[in-house]
């Protein structure tokens, strides 16, 4: 094999055994279409938690040609872009060798190749005696990448030329490293087939939906595995595995909620569990929710899709996780509005989903109040299948489109860009295109800013799945594993958050500026919000906002990058409220206020962040008192009927009272005495039984009924300092409109005087 020599000193090489052995797991499926079902390699870069080279995404040149010293964010990436090149080109790729670092494990070199490079090795006496089509031809094409210092991954080898004819483009469907059964294609077969279609009917149908055979993106061989091993999708002797592990669970953890579709001995529903920190999680940050069915896939073992959402750091948390068994309407119904039920049935702001029609179908019935968002990766993932003639007979036509879909501003802005593309490249029949086209208020994401993501950018929009398991599960993991992997990922994941909390509280962050609304946020937000609304704030220096409209109670602002007329932001601003609205929506997709608005704060004296543009769930202490109403928790029928519900409000009232009671040295004291009053009472309860707990309830009542006489007076006495109050405030209203009136008329007497002065020079 011919391989770059590598520095070994402190680095090991090791072989890929699974890319590199049994021609099996490599050939070129156009000449051996009916090895394996296996389309997708476990290492394949169609992983759908990779994330996209920078490179294949700029502007001008989009550099879709590989070539030494090209370099990309992940190793991934650079295997993502090998593949699609390898698509237009006409041939398959694999892994081949990797290098790790004897330092720390890394992988730090990778090679991808040909599925043709090599040959066969001999089987010896216990290989199969069936002959089959030789395949590896000894082709040298591959590309090597290696990690940079930077973090980056560069080409440092590349070898394009192959030596074996390429594959036109209406066969490159039938290549391995090409072929996907996506998810909209799973949920037909699903439907056809529980119509009782067979796998030649199931076929027709998908060619005639996709506008011809070679846009299908799989052959009928994969479409008959996946059939058959649908029939066989449950859970086998893992159901009973399962099943203990949840009553487990359950038993240890009165918080622990879990439910299953029908008879679970004869298991063909689905199964959704959450634990009481993914329910408490869910109080803290459930506006907005991922449903992630990246394992749903066929090359996975287990349809496994977990519910996510984001933190206060702005890392992945947990808020349930499921088995789907069963993919129906009916059941993703159930699914949703089991966890719905799981999670006090607080509906969420936001939730993004893959573009799935059953899913969607699923989604609108269930959450008709919340905004519906398609993953975008998945979106741009199946446009290379749906649009691969395109691509391949137009290289620049993917930077343009993924321009069109990222870096428009305005409505109008992409609605030109859009039929400009269609007529550019003839493409305006295309029956998928336009069906996207229809959806765009779903995954294009200037149609989306108006709503809560909790993504730091508005940019980042989507591009990869908020995926809380990346690196714990793959194509290899059982029911068995899969178990033990949820608990470990939960582990981590526990452990970064104390790490982030740690360094939050204890490493004060550098300010680049002397303005109090820096120091403000400092002591406010997280470390990781902080930073962003930094760069936010550092930024306003070279954005000027200049007033174009004044209504008295509204001013409208422009602002643009200083030598960037081009591109302007207009901001709204209600001086008595300090309430501004800006163009760019950022506030409003990511709960972090603009560079825009800030800069209209600066020329209007706006020293400190109001209140309604500090989000709780981005602060230091996102995750102290309640955030949701304390009359939503538990299970609806009855908040008292079952021990998770008694848990839950118990535990909530408890974290109010510790609040409280950590104040001061004395209100410590007097807490620490009611929790002993408090603590005999629930012990003689136990013992004695009704009796005491009737008594007790007396003594609460006549307790709170002078509780409330006391608490009528305060509000009488709180109403009246109220009224003062008010009738203060609009005293100060009106002398501040008469000093901004006065400073006005000054501000034109003065412009008077130096143009006097001026004319009196020059004469």
């Amino acid at each position: 094999m011919d391989f770059e020599p590598l520095n070994i000193e402190n680095e090991a090489v090791e072989f890929d055994m699974g890319g590199s052995g049994d021609d099996d797991a490599t050939a070129l499926d156009l000449e051996h279409p009916d090895d394996s079902y296996d389309i997708f390699d476990d290492d394949l870069v169609q992983s759908s938690n990779s994330t996209r080279s920078r490179d294949d995404l700029a502007s001008g040149d989009p550099n879709l040609e590989p070539y030494e010293g090209m370099e990309f964010d992940s190793e991934q990436a650079s295997r993502i872009f090998y593949n699609s090149y390898a698509r237009r080109i006409g041939f398959s790729t694999r892994v081949s060798v990797y290098q790790r670092s004897r330092r720390d494990g890394s992988i730090i070199c990778r090679q991808v190749v040909c599925s043709r490079e090599g040959f066969r090795r001999d089987g010896g006496e216990n290989r199969s005696k069936r002959q089959r089509t030789v395949t590896r031809v000894g082709c040298k094409a591959q590309m090597t990448v290696k990690k940079q210092s930077s973090g980056r991954w560069a080409v440092s080898k590349l070898v394009k030329e192959h030596n074996h004819e390429l594959v036109p483009p209406d066969k490159v469907h039938c290549l391995r490293s090409h072929r996907h059964v996506s998810g909209p294609a799973r949920s037909l077969i699903d439907t056809l087939q529980a119509a009782g279609m067979g796998p030649s009917g199931v076929m027709s149908v998908l060619i005639k939906e996709s506008g011809g055979i070679n846009n299908v993106g799989f052959t009928k061989v994969d479409c008959q595995n996946y059939m058959s091993s649908s029939r066989q999708r449950t859970l086998g002797s893992g159901g009973q595995f399962v099943f203990d592990y949840l009553k487990r669970m359950q038993a240890e953890d009165p918080g622990f909620f879990f439910a299953v579709q029908g008879d679970f001995e004869n298991l063909t529903g689905n199964i959704f569990w959450a634990d009481s920190n993914s329910r408490m999680n869910y109080d803290y940050f459930g506006d907005t929710v991922t449903f992630d069915t990246t394992y749903r896939t066929n090359r996975y073992r287990v349809p496994f899709a977990p519910f996510t959402g984001w933190n206060h750091h702005g890392q992945p948390v947990l808020f349930g996780c499921s088995l789907l068994l069963n993919e129906s309407e009916s059941s993703f119904v159930w699914l949703f509005q089991t966890w719905l039920a799981a999670m006090s049935t607080r509906h969420p702001v936001s939730i993004t989903t893959d573009q799935d029609r059953i899913i969607r179908a699923a989604v609108g019935q269930v959450f008709p109040g919340t905004r519906h968002r398609f993953c975008k990766w998945n979106v741009l993932r199946e446009a290379q299948e749906k649009l691969s003639d395109v691509y391949h007979s137009h290289p620049t036509f993917e930077a343009e489109f993924q321009r069109c879909i990222n870096m428009t501003e305005t409505i109008d802005e992409f609605e030109s860009c859009w039929e400009s593309l269609l007529q550019r490249y003839d493409i305006g029949d295309n029956e998928w295109l336009q069906s996207m086209y229809d959806a765009r208020q779903q995954w294009v994401p200037v149609f989306l800013r108006d709503t809560f993501f909790g993504e730091m950018s508005v940019t980042q929009g989507s591009d990869n799945i908020n995926s809380y398991f990346d690196g714990y599960i793959n194509a290899s993991t059982n029911i068995q594993v899969l178990i033990k992997q949820y608990e470990k990922a939960i582990a981590t994941r526990h452990e970064k958050e104390v790490k982030a909390d740690y360094d939050t509280m204890n490493i004060s962050p550098i300010l680049r500026t002397p303005s109090p609304m820096e120091k403000q946020a400092a002591k406010l937000y997280t470390r990781v919000v902080f930073m962003k609304f930094q760069e936010e704030l550092v930024e306003t220096l070279a954005y000027p906002a200049t007033m174009v409209d004044d209504t008295g109670s509204e001013t409208v602002y422009r602002v643009a990058k200083f030598g960037e007329d081009h591109k302007v932001y207009f901001v709204r601003f209600n001086v008595f409220e300090k309430k501004s609205s800006c163009s760019c929506q950022m506030f409003e997709f990511s709960g972090i206020i603009c560079r825009h608005i800030l800069a209209v704060f600066r020329v209007t004296n706006v020293l400190t962040l109001p209140n309604h543009y500090i989000l709780k769930r981005w602060t230091k202490n996102a995750k102290s008192g309640v955030v949701w109403d304390e009359h939503t928790l538990g299970l609806p029928n009855d908040s008292q009927d079952s021990s998770a519900a008694r848990y839950d409000n118990l535990r909530r009232e408890a974290i109010k009272y510790v609040e409280e009671g950590a104040e001061s040295v004395r209100v410590y004291n007097v807490a620490m005495d009611a929790l002993h009053e408090a603590a005999s009472e629930v012990t003689a309860a136990k013992k004695h039984g009704l009796g005491v707990v009737q008594s007790t309830s007396i003594n609460c009542s006549q307790q709170l009924q002078s509780c409330t006489v006391d608490q009528d007076k305060k509000i009488k006495e709180l109403a009246a300092e109220l009224d003062i109050a008010s009738q203060q405030c609009e005293a100060y209203r009106a002398k501040l409109l008469a000093i901004l009136k006065d400073m006005e008329e000054q501000k034109l007497k003065i412009s008077v005087n130096v143009r006097n002065v001026r004319l009196n020079l020059r004469s």
